[in-house]
């Protein structure tokens, strides 16, 4: 560990010697995948891993959505042909929602926790509560797995159980608490009642769940310095936020380990700076060699660098679900098919199909930002590849350039619950 604010140097890298970097090591792990993962061995047949040395030409490569992945584990079980067999041991077996199985490789510090953990203020020789859950879900031994490589030792709670983890903090006095933000405040609400001191807990690294604004005051009120980090069980940590002058930074550092893109959901095309899109990822793990991994999560990369110090990309961090598929009158309508409407059009820079009820039908509206001098019978033509596409009749507003919502959503299903 370099001394300082940082996990290791690497934080504080250049950003062009970071990207160099990480597009240098990129074709080694693309031709990995490919020659020791069925699915990849397949679905990346015709991309020659040693042309893909810059974000253009990664781009271009197909993308893995873990929409698909139970599909692909049930045709090919147990990990659908997604595990490099390449000598590496799997040690672990984990089940998250679909179900999918995720592994867990024999090095230390499989999902790179320690860098996020770092960042809240964890250091060598403290303790920490561990409130994630450990029982079939990775969250526990993700994050006691980053704490051990920081060198602090764990006190494996888990959820539930809260009078008895009071007791635990009071008599063992933890420096950290790691799990969902809303069980922080159970336990110290429960403190309160009880009168057990558990003044030691300082730091805390949440995830799993939302941290309201007002929430994270009421626990640095109570003395706890609460940070956010990004992360999933099947890629680990994706992004971490950090601490200047004792305040958090707005949004998320991603991690040194992965390439991160930001795409118009339905497609694999990166949008332009800022704006919503979906999260895909390229992780560099030899055992579990993600590709272009969409992940089905909406975000945004923030422009300015942190003023942490950290030089790597920002996300605005989880700001909802790219999967907006929808059925109107009947039919299933897909981010994909409003993005192949987009396609046929050049004019249209950006379109956002809404959803709504009229009369007590369906109704669909394509709203398009168009350039100014479009041709006079574009919004027919549009209209008529919009039927082609979904086999729906739909209305098409024309609309000037940055008028839509920056949200991410390609989808907007505006119909009442009830």
């Amino acid at each position: 560990m370099a001394g300082g604010d940082f996990h290791d140097t690497a934080e504080a890298r250049v950003p062009e010697a970071r990207e160099r970097d990480l597009f240098a090591r990129l074709p080694g792990q693309i031709a990995h995948a490919k020659a020791h993962a069925r699915h990849f061995a397949s679905s990346l047949a015709d991309v020659d891993p040693a042309s893909v040395t810059d974000r253009a030409a990664l781009a271009a490569v197909p993308l893995l959505r873990k929409s698909d992945v139970v599909a692909l584990q049930r045709a090919d079980p147990p990990f659908g042909g997604l595990v490099a067999d390449a000598g590496e041991a799997v040690r672990r077996i984990f089940v998250s929602p679909g179900p999918i199985y995720e592994p867990q490789g024999t090095g230390d510090d499989y999902w790179r926790l320690a860098r996020a953990l770092h960042a809240a203020g964890l250091r060598a020789g403290q303790l920490v509560l561990n409130a994630f859950a450990y029982h079939l879900t990775p969250a526990g031994m993700m994050l006691e797995s980053g704490a051990s490589a920081l060198g602090c030792a764990v006190i494996p709670a888990g959820g539930g159980n809260t009078e008895q983890q009071v007791a635990v903090i009071a008599d063992l006095r933890p420096d950290a608490y790691v799990g969902v933000p809303d069980f922080l405040k159970i336990l110290l609400d429960k403190a309160d009642e009880t009168g057990a001191d558990v003044s030691s807990l300082r730091h805390a690294l949440v995830s799993g769940a939302a941290l309201p604004g007002s929430l994270r005051a009421e626990l640095q009120g109570r003395g706890v310095s609460v940070l956010q980090c990004y992360a999933t069980a099947d890629v680990g940590l994706i992004a971490y936020e950090t601490m200047h002058d004792g305040a958090p930074v707005e949004g998320m550092v991603v991690d040194e380990e992965i390439i991160v893109e930001i795409v118009r959901p339905g497609t694999g095309d990166p949008v332009q700076a800022g704006e919503v899109g979906e999260v895909v990822l390229t992780v560099f793990n030899p055992l579990h060699p993600l590709i272009r991994f969409a992940t089905g999560d909406l975000s945004a990369v923030l422009s300015a660098p942190s003023p942490c110090g950290r030089t790597n990309m920002r996300l605005r961090g989880w700001m909802g679900r790219a999967d907006q598929t929808t059925k109107v009158r009947g039919m299933f309508v897909r981010p994909e098919q409003v993005a192949d409407v987009a396609g046929r059009h050049p004019e249209i820079l950006r379109a956002r199909l809404v959803v709504s009820r009229a009369d007590e039908r369906d109704a669909m509206t394509l709203r398009c930002e168009i350039a100014a001098g479009a041709d006079a019978g574009l919004a027919d033509a549009i209209a008529q590849s919009l039927s082609d596409a979904t086999k729906l009749r739909g209305a098409v507003e024309l609309v000037s350039p940055g008028s839509l919502p920056n949200d991410g959503k390609v989808i907007d299903d505006t119909r009442p619950v009830e």
